[in-house]
């Protein structure tokens, strides 16, 4: 069992940055591909980020490439999402993700086996 725990989120202008953090407890944090989505109101959860095990390999959702950078600390049990260049629609909750299979799609939530409480991230214009 892994639980995950996100933090930092909040209201920030257009064109700021924020830096989420998930925080995971439990199993061997560091065997698991972690990922980052997000859901706004009345959309479905749409894929962010992904990350490997190892913090090798990244992958991003298109809306977002550019502007958003996924890394993690395995000594500290701790993924990241630093966003910068916001905007609007980025406004939603914003939830980590952990899986064991690494070889499954990245942007697939079925794919992932647990998942954090979320945290709120809004942009304001």
């Amino acid at each position: 069992q892994v639980q995950l725990v996100e933090s930092g989120g909040g209201l920030v202008q257009a064109g700021g940055s924020l830096r989420l953090s998930c925080v995971a407890s439990g199993r061997t944090f560091s065997r698991y591909t972690m990922g980052w989505f997000r859901q706004a109101p009345g959309k479905e959860r749409e894929f962010v980020a992904a990350i490997s095990w190892s913090g090798s390999s990244t992958y991003y959702g298109n809306t977002i490439k550019g502007r958003f950078t996924i890394s993690r600390d395995n000594a500290k049990n701790t993924m990241y999402l630093q966003m910068n260049s916001q905007k609007p629609e980025d406004t939603a909750v914003y939830y980590c993700a952990a899986r064991y299979d690494y070889s499954s799609r990245n942007d697939y939530t079925a794919n992932y086996d647990y998942w954090g409480q979320g945290t709120q991230v809004t942009v304001s214009s």
